[in-house]
């Protein structure tokens, strides 16, 4: 289209060897990047260029007085400092150098002056905007759309910039970085990557928000199926949080955000058909959630039931597994890995304010119970069973993730029952105790508060089982433990409460 390019050292470059003629910056100017980039587009013959107003004759003669030529179309990527904020380990100097100047100030100059000046922060736009000057429609609608996503853009680069900083300290020698568990000022800079159907009701608006420089939803890859729901990404998210508790192949499957079946196995194949057969009626349209990639053989497992969709963090390369799950086109399958999202921080919204926290994860429960010095605490005379540390590990694992009050009972490798989000704890071992009867004969319990009474864990003894974990604390701990010495249940203490409301 004719159009002159002006760009800086490297991406003139790229340019150049694309077989593009470019103008570097330094020959509009008259002066040289220097100090290793950091001033290069700070000048008047660019931001007058794209500052000036073309309806304005006292602006046009400004420029043209002092050799200044209009700038039209700025296309601006800013140096990458989430990405650079998100290594823990960069040293505190190279971090600031990762701050970006001359790109925000150009792109809020051209968001300003919208009106005559196209601006483009994001490559997504690239085509939109190619074809609108192709078609010469670059009209106010558009301008006004890409300058408010510009301006949207800084504000969120420095917030990401300010909230990097809130955790850095000077420690007498120099500046160093010390993550805050909950900060003074928490700005999460979230961008909408895309508008849902609607919320959890079809009443409802919803969206999809998140920062694009970080793993987790934001990057998530949808293979095939119809388009992910509100609620869609809710169970995804239980499912995913439970699966990264274990290290060995598991397999979780999700209703209404609480877990119907979870089972480990050889295999993620294995471990999902055991999922899925701990309670097959709840399992029947669930989210399916996998700790290891999806190939052929899970493939087939998966197709095998009906399920709303599927998360894994890869699926096998050879695009065989793919053609298999394509015979239920309805299933939406997805991919997305969560390194990094330890420290990462959950949110929610009450009326008029937000409540944040430090993310739940069963830490007492990484290493193979019991621990040296015995942890958990063995508060019955009868320890358990190897067998029986094995499975109160297990459940003790999953019992984090249902909605309090919880009761589980479990084998070593697979839920049996789950009594999730009643009012009492007596309640949710009923249904519990409804849902499978006789098959929780030699299953062990987690219970994700104290038992207030006693009479919880008759219930449970009653039911079948023969060891019981919980936190303790309760002003009633010796009655409770008297009742499951009546019953000669084995039960130890954590001293973790995971409530999940």
């Amino acid at each position: 289209m004719g159009c002159e390019l002006v760009s800086t050292g490297g991406t003139a470059k790229a340019l150049a060897d694309a077989g593009l003629a470019v103008i570097n910056v330094s020959e509009v100017t008259g002066f040289p990047e220097m100090m290793d980039g950091r001033v290069k587009t700070l000048h008047p013959k660019v931001h007058g260029g794209i500052l000036a107003r073309r309806n304005r004759p006292d602006d046009l003669a400004a420029i043209a007085g002092h050799g200044i030529t209009p700038i039209d179309l700025v296309v601006v990527n800013l140096y990458p400092f989430a990405a650079a904020a998100a290594k823990p380990n960069l040293p505190f100097d190279h971090l600031i150098e990762e701050i970006d100047i001359g790109g925000p100030s150009m792109v809020r100059a051209a968001a300003k002056n919208f009106r005559d000046v196209l601006v483009v922060v994001d490559p997504a736009d690239y085509e939109r905007v190619a074809g609108a000057l192709e078609q010469g429609r670059a009209d106010d609608v558009l301008r006004f759309d890409l300058a408010r996503k510009a301006l949207g853009h800084t504000a969120a680069y420095d917030t990401t910039i300010a909230s990097t900083l809130a955790e850095v300290r000077h420690d007498g020698q120099g500046f160093v970085r010390e993550r805050a568990d909950l900060p003074k000022i928490w700005t999460p800079a979230l961008t909408k990557l895309r508008d849902l159907r609607y919320g959890e009701n079809p009443h409802q608006k919803g969206a999809l928000y998140g920062n694009p420089q970080v793993h987790g939803f934001t990057g998530a890859q949808v293979h095939q199926g119809k388009e992910l729901s509100f609620t869609n990404l809710l169970d995804l998210d239980a499912a995913v949080r439970i699966s990264l508790e274990f290290s060995e192949p598991v397999a979780v499957v999700i209703k209404h955000t609480n877990p119907c079946g979870v089972a480990t196995g050889a295999d993620a194949a294995s471990a999902y058909l055991r999922a899925r057969d701990a309670d097959s009626l709840s399992a029947f349209g669930g989210i399916v959630g996998l700790n290891r990639p999806i190939d052929v053989t899970v493939a087939k497992a998966l197709t095998s039931s009906f399920i709303e969709a599927v998360i894994a963090p890869s699926i096998e390369p050879t695009g065989e597994a793919l053609k298999i799950l394509s015979a239920k086109p309805n299933m939406r399958v997805v991919t997305a890995t969560f390194d990094g999202l330890e420290h990462a921080l959950d949110a929610r919204t009450i009326l008029g304010a937000w409540l944040v926290q430090t993310r739940d994860s069963v830490t007492e429960a990484r290493d193979v119970w019991p621990h040296a010095p015995e942890e958990p605490k063995v508060v019955t005379k009868r320890g358990p069973t190897r067998d029986e540390w094995e499975a109160l590990r297990f459940a003790w694992r999953v019992c984090a993730h249902v909605k309090s009050n919880t009761i589980l009972f479990a084998s070593k490798d697979q839920t049996l029952a789950v009594g999730a989000g009643q009012m009492s704890r007596v309640d949710a071992v009923k249904v519990a105790v409804m849902k499978a009867a006789e098959k929780l004969r030699g299953s062990v319990v987690a219970s994700d508060a104290f038992f207030p009474f006693r009479d919880g864990l008759d219930a449970l003894a009653a039911a079948g089982a023969t060891a019981v974990v919980q936190p303790g604390g309760s002003v009633k701990d010796a009655d409770v433990i008297a009742a499951a010495n009546e019953h000669n249940l084995a039960m130890v203490f954590t001293g973790h409460r995971h409530f999940r409301h």
